[in-house]
């Protein structure tokens, strides 16, 4: 193993820590896209771009697409894309939460958002993230301010095995009684008319009756950290998919111009099936292509054209070989931690990978000097999916679908490699390079 550049490591690893929902995670890169002169463009307001220019929009403040106008024309040099998502596995707040119990204990009502572990939820320090809701001298445009605690704030405390002998023997989770976060006790400091929107009102100095709704998730609050022997492996929330949004914004904002159009797109609500306005399964990126090829005054022919000039990097975390549990895997390709970026395929099409995008990709990490490894699911497990089938189907890009292998996916802390994640860096950085 080589080429173990610390600095991304340690910048991941502050990323992570505060991008504690899709909010902050878009809040933190659009900060840093402005840090590198990319210039902020309102989706709902008259674009004009010219080439060389570097530019991001977001939606809905949880997904952001960033791109440097190449010096080339697009149907013929076309776009190089990498995409991620910006949400991960966890729990939402409810609308009206508060939950008393015997008049003594607080807790919050929660629904389940994504496939998270949920066991892995228990008996941590939670916090609080998302946004509030304002009320505007505009009904139909309210004001938006984004809020995280950033302190442990409530928890989810287990059944003691004196109460619940067979709980090593597996345990049927319910995700309306099991799971439910204890926020405090009742008493003189937290009274009853004390809800969620007065400890909001009183944390961030926002009148209480002018919140008119929130967007608010519970994270894990334990930082990210290296460990192993060698630290060669970082443990931390929210890899799946922090990591390749940090791995895709490093390459784009440290990009040389260059014939074509490169480009990040980070959706939001891939953990749930990506159809919502800020999804992949969402005409926005189509949207997005086609404003930019009208303020190069194109037509809808060269429009159609960049499309099957283009490549996109569908980029999303891989399952690498879990030493406890070889059998899961298929038993010829199976991926290792800091072995390098991983190529995912399916032949149901879950991944969007062929011999073609594939072959693509692989060339990339040759030129980086870079290992790669392949993932397909054992013959007899469903597996899951990601973003690049999804976003296909609106606008229709050559796309390979990557990642690094990590253990714990969907865990409240999950395990991946500090080589691993150089190399793809490195891989992101060749491909906008060329």
């Amino acid at each position: 193993m080589k080429n173990n550049n610390n600095s991304n490591i340690l910048n991941l690893m502050q990323f992570i820590n505060e991008c504690t929902s899709p909010f902050q995670t878009i809040n933190q890169v659009q900060n840093k896209l402005i840090i590198n002169d990319f210039h902020f463009l309102d989706i709902s307001q008259k674009w004009q771009l010219k080439k060389g220019g570097k530019y991001f929009t977001t939606l809905n403040q949880t997904s952001l697409f960033a791109f440097q106008i190449g010096l080339g024309d697009p149907e013929n040099d076309g776009f190089k894309l990498i995409s991620a998502h910006s949400d991960s596995p966890g729990f939402k707040i409810k609308p009206i939460p508060e939950m008393m119990i015997k008049n003594h204990y607080l807790k919050l009502n929660t629904e389940v958002y994504g496939s998270p572990i949920l066991m892995s939820w228990m008996d941590r320090p939670l916090s609080i993230a998302g946004r509030i809701i304002i009320k505007s001298n505009d009904v139909l445009k309210p004001k938006h301010e984004l809020i995280n605690f950033q302190k442990p704030l409530l928890t989810i405390p287990n059944l003691a095995i004196h109460l619940n002998r067979q709980v090593n023997e597996g345990l049927n989770i319910n995700n309306q009684i099991d799971m439910l976060p204890l926020l405090g006790i009742i008493n003189n400091s937290l009274e009853k008319d004390n809800n969620i929107l007065s400890i909001i009102s009183h944390e961030f100095n926002v009148n209480r009756d002018s919140i008119l709704d929130y967007d608010l998730y519970l994270y894990n609050a334990e930082k990210a950290s290296l460990i192993g022997n060698k630290e060669e492996f970082i443990s931390a929330p929210r890899l799946d998919n922090l990591a390749m949004v940090h791995a895709g914004l490093t390459a784009l904002i440290n990009a040389p111009l260059s014939k074509a159009t490169n480009c990040l797109c980070i959706f939001d609500n891939e953990e749930v099936g990506s159809m919502s306005k800020q999804g992949a399964g969402s005409p926005i990126l189509k949207h997005i292509i086609e404003r930019i090829l009208i303020c190069l005054e194109k037509n809808r022919e060269e429009f159609q054209r960049s499309i099957y000039k283009s490549f996109m990097i569908s980029a999303d975390m891989a399952h690498a070989l879990h030493p406890n549990y070889t059998e899961k895997h298929d038993p010829v390709n199976q991926p290792l931690i800091n072995g390098g970026p991983v190529i995912k395929y399916h032949s149901g099409q879950k991944y969007t990978t062929d011999g073609d995008s594939g072959a693509i990709f692989t060339q990339l990490c040759n030129l980086a000097n870079v290992p790669y490894q392949k993932f397909v699911n054992r013959s007899d497990i469903a597996g899951g999916s990601t973003l690049g089938n999804i976003s296909t189907t609106q606008i229709n890009f050559k796309t390979v679908d990557v990642g690094n292998p990590m253990l714990a996916m969907h865990s409240a802390r999950e395990l991946a490699g500090t080589y691993d994640h150089n190399y793809i860096i490195q891989v992101f950085k060749q491909y906008y390079d060329i």
